[in-house]
């Protein structure tokens, strides 16, 4: 009988590790798994970071595996993760009425749910009752399924689900005008449940709405039909806006490290090499500590200040949380991956030191990442007058599902199981990459030959529109026409693309549809303020 590798054990106890804290909660017939066993309620994100571990450990068996027995687990975590992502799919698409309605209406009334139950996909809360509206949980799920897709995956299996997912790309491309609750739910600082613009929704809209423009969510077995649309002009507007925004979060939050999830792993959202390393500076200086990082300055969320009984605080009482907010080992998961990811040896090192020293161990040897550190009551006004100087205690969730996931990713790619082209197969790491040079090219054509003649008088020599056959040259409108069809489907009421806006990206490209080739001519304003005026 064949012997265990290095590689076989090592693999084996991160599966233990898996099955103790994540897959073992899997819901049988759903694939849903709950935040923590004695809840029955799935969250979006959390799941769809579950569903990325176990996708890194299959990878992980498909390359190092012994024994046939090793191929075998490879294929269950397939199945695994493609259950998880069907799940979270059909508790969207339950709610496919409210997806209709948001995308005229961009109210958090209609938003998709944020938590379902894990035993029949239906909502556990009211539309009043949560901080639904998270674009970037939405736009996660959406840059995950094009990443796994893009690995070989099979997550969509019809047409009617490619319609719904046109859909959802509908719902998070206006990610840089629409408020939401962000990350963590609650909206503004004070937990007033105010939206607000959040820097890291509009960089996972942007991520997300790069990873499937032009997928095809069939993969190799697909076709035209199954592919995915984005107008380049939506995701242009979510990066000049994140730009413009960064390091801040919002309006309330100065700096959050949430915006590491979209300076490195998994986004890479933002192109602008000294914009990440400001913003991953900032968190350091202002947010780091010990245990891990404050989600953002003043944040009072389990700490021995708290006044579990009040909903919200006023601006000025959140100084009582200055210097004690509860630190979180999931940042310091985000600063390794980013150091794996960039080659910094040096730096991954000292992330997953300190990761190893705050890790809980178990009898049997496993290893659990906890939600957070709190000051212990008793040592609030030390740690006060002298920030990090005190032993903090593990609050919350032990493991937090989220954590737990990175934490296995992370030691996955470390050790060398996976490389990080595995993880990223749609290589957004390189984005920061140097571009070629843009070179600016604009094309006059004439109307009509009336027209032609015309411009020749000023030494304009151009063609006419019926001379530069077989392209076919039409106005914007036709093109918003052409955008507006997608994503329609009858059985799921579904209407296409609400906006008829088509923006100067979009025309600047030529579109090939069965043997036919179209140019479009840029979208004009129906009347200029002087035009008008010069008619009164």
């Amino acid at each position: 009988m064949r012997s265990r590798s290095n590689s076989g054990v090592r693999l084996d106890y991160y599966q233990r590790i898996l099955y103790s804290t994540i897959i073992k909660n899997q819901h049988a017939v759903t694939g849903l798994i709950p935040a923590s066993p004695d809840q029955g309620h799935a969250w979006i994100r959390d799941n769809v970071y579950a569903a990325m571990s176990i996708w890194t450990l299959a990878m992980a068996y498909k390359k190092n595996a012994d024994l046939d027995e090793d191929r075998a687990k490879a294929y269950e975590l397939d199945q695994s993760v493609v259950k998880i992502m069907r799940g979270l799919l059909m508790c969207m698409m339950r709610q496919v009425e409210k997806l209709e309605r948001f995308k005229y209406s961009q109210s958090p009334k209609d938003a998709l749910h944020a938590k379902y139950s894990i035993e029949d996909y239906n909502t556990v809360v009211g539309d009043n009752e949560w901080g639904h509206l998270q674009i970037d949980a939405t736009s996660l799920y959406v840059l995950m399924l094009s990443q796994m897709t893009a690995s070989g995956l099979q997550i969509i299996f019809t047409l009617d689900e490619v319609a719904f997912i046109q859909n959802l790309v509908f719902y998070i491309e206006a990610a840089y005008r629409i408020p939401d609750y962000g990350i963590w739910e609650r909206g503004d600082k004070t937990n007033h449940g105010l939206p607000e613009l959040n820097a890291s929704s509009i960089g996972m809209a942007k991520a997300a709405l790069e990873a499937v423009n032009d997928l095809d969510l069939f993969g190799a077995r697909g076709g035209p039909a199954s592919m995915i649309h984005v107008l380049a002009d939506e995701a242009q507007n979510c990066q000049a806006v994140l730009e413009s925004m960064l390091p801040r979060e919002s309006n309330s939050k100065e700096i959050d490290a949430a915006l590491l999830s979209i300076v490195g792993f998994p986004a890479f959202a933002v192109e602008d090499p000294e914009l990440i390393h400001k913003t991953k500076e900032c968190i350091r200086r202002k947010l780091q500590g010990r245990y891990g990082c404050k989600r953002f300055l003043r944040d009072g969320y389990k700490t021995a200040r708290e006044d579990a009984s009040r909903l919200h605080y006023e601006p000025w009482e959140l100084h009582v949380f200055q210097h004690i907010e509860c630190e979180w080992p999931l940042f310091f998961l985000f600063f390794l991956l980013d150091a794996l990811f960039s080659g910094d040896r040096e730096q991954a090192e000292e992330y997953y030191e300190a990761l190893e020293e705050i890790v809980i161990r178990t009898e049997n040897g496993l290893k659990l990442l906890p939600e957070m550190y709190a000051v212990p009551p008793d040592k609030v006004e030390a740690e006060k007058a002298n920030p990090h100087s005190q032993e903090r205690v593990a609050v919350g969730k032990i493991p937090q599902m989220w954590g737990q996931s990175l934490y296995v990713l992370s030691c996955l790619l470390k050790e060398g199981f996976v490389a990080v082209g595995e993880l990223d197969p749609m290589n957004r790491r390189l984005i920061t990459e140097k571009k070629p040079d843009l070179v600016v090219q604009v094309v006059i054509l004439a109307e009509d030959k009336q027209i032609q003649e015309k411009l020749r008088e000023y030494d304009f020599d151009v063609n006419t529109v019926s001379e530069v056959m077989p392209i076919e040259v039409h106005p914007a409108r036709v093109l918003s026409e052409i955008y507006a069809q997608l994503g329609k489907n009858r059985k799921l009421k579904l209407s296409g693309r609400p906006s008829h806006d088509v923006g100067l990206l979009s025309t600047s490209k030529l579109y090939m549809l069965g043997d036919k080739i179209f140019a479009f001519t840029p979208q004009m304003r129906r009347r200029s303020y002087r035009s008008q005026s010069l008619r009164r």
